[in-house]
Parts: structure tokens; sequence; C-alpha cells
């Protein structure tokens, strides 16, 4: 059992190394060094001890995660006060490193400081290499432990705003040592931060999987007609569609996919509303709404604090039948943390781990028009 447990954990740093040296040589390549030596046309046991020669000799993770913050602050001197080094010893590890890839990372003739051409494919590259070592550390530390340590989830504010304090409730029943962060931003943001590794998942609507990122779809979200308690709309019981005719409505930002899709439902019912404003989020449009600049139709779950205490009012209308799909994403290389997965699944209500290998394998995945399966609308904060 032991043997198996370090097994696994060494053919994940192999993967990580084999990672590494590949940014190494797509830089040479760059600028024109030499990049002959190809470490995958090694035989694995030979490989094997070339990867042991270089976390001896030429790695040194410390080192790599200097050079990211360098990147990311422009400065020798904050990079070197963040790690607590001397900037002269920041200095000499970053020019060491320059050395063993044989090609210049950093500009140092322009302040604030630049990455070259071949630094900058060195970043992108190692920013994702250093995500999956801390996992992997946290991973080894966290075996036969309670799960402990930090999660960071990034999320649309809708759904951050509707889902995550009652989930991450309800995660910290189950692992109180585990510190969840939420990083909120637009649907683009979450993705670039999932993709960059800077968050372990992201919660987004109209979920795609892509090259570099899986979705799981979560649950399909009904749509609610709202209006302010001043509104007429708020003394009847039931409307149909054909008295929005002409209304003035609070409308998502036009280039949001949310509302082209209810552009298009609304034109096919032959109903044309006056769009009084526009906001790129719920939370937004419904401060509006509560000043009655108009109606809109919203997100069920954003509005349940508003509706319990009387300042909107949920105007029933049978023909508006429309969902939001959300859905988890995560990035394919790499594997998901223990947290990650945890919390994954306490969404879904099912192991998330399970659905990642039937996703991979040909599963359905949500996609724009595409409708989520209702068996997997369930979870425990839907």
């Amino acid at each position: 059992m032991f043997f198996g447990c370090e097994s696994s954990r060494i053919t994940g740093t192999l993967r990580l190394l084999r990672q590494l040296i590949q940014v190494d040589i797509s830089c040479r390549a760059l600028t024109n060094a030499d990049a002959t030596f190809s470490f995958y046309k090694l035989p694995f046991w030979s490989g094997t001890l070339v990867l042991i020669f270089l976390i001896g000799c030429r790695l040194n993770f410390r080192t790599l995660e200097l050079f990211r913050t360098i990147a990311e602050r422009r400065s020798f001197s904050q990079a070197a006060a963040v790690h607590q080094l001397t900037q002269s010893a920041a200095s000499q590890a970053i020019q060491h490193l320059e050395e063993s890839v044989g090609v210049q990372l950093i500009d140092r003739s322009k302040r604030p400081l630049v990455l070259t051409s071949a630094g900058q494919l060195y970043l992108s590259g190692l920013r994702g290499i250093l995500r999956d070592y801390e996992l992997l550390q946290r991973d080894v530390r966290s075996t036969g432990e309670r799960l402990r340590g930090q999660l960071k989830v990034g999320t649309i504010v809708s759904v951050g705003l509707s889902y995550m304090p009652e989930a991450s409730e309800a995660f910290a029943k189950i692992h109180p040592e585990v510190d969840v962060k939420t990083d909120f931003g637009a649907s683009d943001r979450v993705i670039n931060l999932v993709r960059e590794g800077s968050v372990d998942l992201g919660l987004v609507s109209y979920p795609k999987s892509t090259k570099h990122l899986q979705c799981i779809p979560w649950q399909q979200e009904p749509m609610r007609l709202v209006c302010s308690s001043e509104h007429p709309l708020a003394k009847q019981n039931e409307v149909s569609l054909r008295q929005l005719q002409a209304l003035d409505m609070i409308g998502f930002d036009r280039d949001l996919k949310l509302r082209q899709e209810i552009d298009q439902y609304l034109s096919r019912a032959g109903i044309t509303v006056h769009v009084e404003m526009e906001f790129d989020n719920a939370d937004s449009m419904i401060r509006a709404i509560q000043a009655n600049r108009g109606i809109g139709i919203v997100p069920e779950a954003a509005v349940r604090r508003e509706t319990a205490n009387g300042s909107l009012r949920v105007v029933a209308c049978r023909e508006l039948r429309i969902t939001r799909p959300l859905g988890i994403i995560f990035r394919r290389s790499g594997k998901l943390s223990r947290a990650a997965s945890e919390f994954g699944s306490l969404l879904l209500g099912r192991p998330i781990d399970s659905e990642k290998r039937q996703r991979g394998n040909g599963g359905k995945v949500a996609t724009d028009g595409q409708t989520i399966d209702s068996q997997l609308a369930t979870s425990i904060v839907a």
C-alpha cells in the first residue's frame, strides 16, 4: 500500500518535470538555440535518470516561483521581499535560471521590468507546472490527514451571490480546516482564472468544454419575470407575454448569452419591449428593478431575498419558459485538488471524479443551446 502511494507521487513529479523540460525546449527553439534534444524520444527509464539528474542539478522550484513573482510584480526588489531574499540573491538566482535555459527571460533595460518573448513563453508554461506542483505537495501533505488548506473558486457574480454562501457553509461543516476563497468576475474572467490555474474551479453559465477546459453540467436555473412592488404588474396574480408588449425593461448587457436568449425568446413570441437600462450582472439589475425603473427577467435564485422581504414581486407567466444552464469548469491538464474535488461533489450532489471520467469518455457536454439532463440538475444547494 505504501509503495503504491509513493509510486503515484513519483509519477506525478515525473510528469511535472517532463512538462518543464518541454517548456525549456520551446524557449530554446524560440531563440534558435539548440533544440534538437527531445526528452520524449528517450526510453522511459532513461528519461527518469535524466529527471533525477535535473532534480539534483538543474531545477529549483523556489527559483521558478521567484521568476513567476518577478514576472507578476515586474520588480526584482518586490519579488525578493516576497520570498525573503536580498535583491542581489534574487538577481543571481534568475541569472542562473537564464543560463540553465540558455536564453534571456527578462529585459532588464526597461522599467518596470518586462519579459522577453522567450520569458513570456516560459511563464505561460510555468504557471500550470507550478500549479500542479503545489497540488502535488498539498496531496502528499494531506494523505491520511484531515482535509485542510485553501480552496479557490472563481464564479460569475449572480451564481456566486446565489449559491456560494450556502455551499461554503455546508462545506465548512464537513471540512472546517479548509479556507474557501471566492473570486468574482464576468464569465471571460472566470474562464481565464481557471485556465491559468489561479482558481481551482469555476462556476459559469452556458458552460463549454474546450481544448484546455472541461465542464460538468450542474443545473438548469429557471428565469422569472419580476417587478417592483410598486409596479402595476405586481397587483396581478398572472400575466401573459402579450401584456409585456412595449413595457420598460431592465436587461442584461446585450453581449451576454443570457440577454441574447431572452431577446430571441420574446422575438419569437412577437413581443417588443423597451430596454431602459442594461447591466452585466444580475445584482445591479435587481437594484434597478427595485427602484421601479422597469420589469426584468432574472435567475430565480438571484431574487430569493428580495421576494422574501417584499421589495420585489415574482409575476407568474406560464408562457415564459427560459432556463439558464450552469456548469463547473476546470483545467483538463493536471488534477483537481482533494478540496476542489470534495467541493465540486458537494455542489453536484454526486462524485465529481466519476463525472470527469464520463464526460472525458464521450458523455454529454453542455454547450450553447443544448439541454442538460434533468437528472444532473440536483445538488445540495440547488
